[in-house]
């Protein structure tokens, strides 16, 4: 085990965060290369395949996050301490390590287990603020020497990994955040929040360690639980958004024409990007998680634009990191695959189910948040977006307050992408429920 606690690790994460899954550091080395390196706690150390607490991880698969409680996959004596990176904590992690060249290739990939230490704990906030020049570098940065330095070199790598990701067609979507603002216990109001350089520079690096990691268990011809995103269900629709701006797409599913169409609308219209983004979000589909096995012909992630690809950096929230830490273990130490094929088929399905399940409390959450929200604005109006059109109903979520509710009134001839006014007619925050009808209807 290779000991890099005096390397330059730093976390970045939400301000509350206290389950840290990953630390990040970055190297230049001769000849124009760079060294990046994310190190994942280790949780496979601690839970013990068929143990209770693996038991109990599996059983959730996933940690729950709502306005204002969380409900984390493992207990918290473990996830926020034991097998959290805390700053200043010597900890086991699985190291993804990658030469990156100054067009954003891979040179070269490794990965292997490490004790580390988090030199720094920093948040997505004043780290954004701080890239993009709009606040000053974090005190928890400012105190550590060189680590201003290897914030910058990180976020130049992310750039350039983003880049070469885009030229190979991952989408470039925007989307927005909304989280319940509290006053002390009390809820008061929503805000929407942008995506910044500190989000983009973790979500670069993870991308590419999950990436490294779904190699490397491919290679060694042990098989893999992927993340996939199949081709959009609803691409003629996608087609059919594009050509109200005079853009023409592909007739079969394509992320490269797609991503180019993406970006000019994001020159010609910044403001509602978002909007755009949001649309081609729930046009795409979900995501799932799928086994596969050596020799398999296997499925991509359609809005990243990778064949391999897998979830591995967030074992403390995702069970499917843990599995694929235990299948990289087995590799590390000569032995064979933990699990079965039918095993690792029906973990793939209980954990895509689950995640589904988790998603659906969290929507609902913040539609029961939403709700308290606009309780006293009944009869207003308001401009949206239809963010769902099926036979099971029509959905709309408006701009201010950012909010999302069923169109019980007017939803005829809608789809998904379309601009509409709409009027709050009634809601209930117990059940989640926010109804509105179209402007002019009823």
């Amino acid at each position: 085990m290779r000991d890099l606690r005096k390397l330059l690790w730093c976390s970045i994460d939400n301000d509350d965060s206290r389950d840290l899954d990953q630390l990040t550091v970055a190297e230049a080395l001769p000849g124009g290369k760079t060294k990046v390196m994310v190190a994942v706690a280790d949780v496979s150390s601690v839970v013990e395949p068929e143990s209770a607490l693996d038991t109990h991880a599996a059983a959730n698969t996933t940690s729950v996050y709502t306005p204002p409680q969380n409900f984390p996959m493992l207990p918290e004596r473990l996830s926020t301490d034991l097998t959290s990176l805390n700053q200043s904590e010597d900890r086991l992690a699985m190291v993804a390590e990658m030469t990156v060249d100054a067009q954003g290739h891979i040179a070269d990939s490794s990965v292997y287990p490490a004790l580390v230490k988090n030199q720094a704990k920093l948040a997505y906030s004043s780290v954004g603020a701080w890239l993009e020049g709009r606040g000053p570098l974090p005190a928890a940065a400012s105190v550590v020497a060189g680590m201003a330095d290897n914030l910058k070199l990180q976020d130049r790598m992310a750039q350039i990994l983003k880049t070469q990701r885009h030229e190979h067609g991952a989408l470039q979507l925007e989307a927005v955040e909304v989280r319940a603002q509290f006053e002390g216990d009390t809820l008061s109001g929503l805000a929407a929040e942008k995506h910044n350089r500190a989000q983009a520079l973790i979500e670069d690096f993870m991308i590419t360690a999950n990436g490294v990691i779904a190699r490397f268990l491919e290679d060694h011809h042990f098989p893999v639980l992927r993340r996939v995103v199949r081709s959009p269900e609803r691409w003629q629709r996608i087609v059919a958004l594009a050509l109200e701006h005079g853009e023409h797409l592909p007739p079969e599913p394509d992320s490269k024409a797609l991503n180019e169409y993406l970006i000019k609308r994001r020159a010609a219209d910044p403001l509602r990007f978002p909007d755009l983004s949001l649309s081609i979000i729930k046009l795409m589909g979900r995501g799932e998680y799928v086994a596969s096995f050596p020799g398999d012909v296997t499925v991509g992630h359609f809005g990243l634009a990778v064949n391999d690809y897998t979830h591995s950096t967030a074992p403390n929230r995702r069970y499917p990191d843990l599995i694929t830490q235990r299948l990289l273990k087995a590799v590390l130490t000569g032995r064979k695959s933990p699990y079965g094929s039918d095993q690792l088929v029906a973990l793939a399905g209980h954990c895509t189910a689950k995640e589904d399940d988790a998603q659906k409390v969290e929507r609902l959450m913040r539609k029961a948040a939403a709700a308290l929200v606009l309780g006293d604005m009944l009869g207003r109006e308001f401009d949206g977006i239809v963010t769902g059109a099926s036979p099971k109903g029509t959905w709309v979520r408006i701009f201010d307050p950012p909010a999302e509710g069923r169109l019980e009134q007017g939803s005829q001839g809608l789809d998904v992408g379309d601009r509409v006014r709409v009027r709050l007619i009634h809601t209930d925050p117990e059940r989640g429920f926010i109804d509105f009808a179209r402007a002019g209807h009823g």
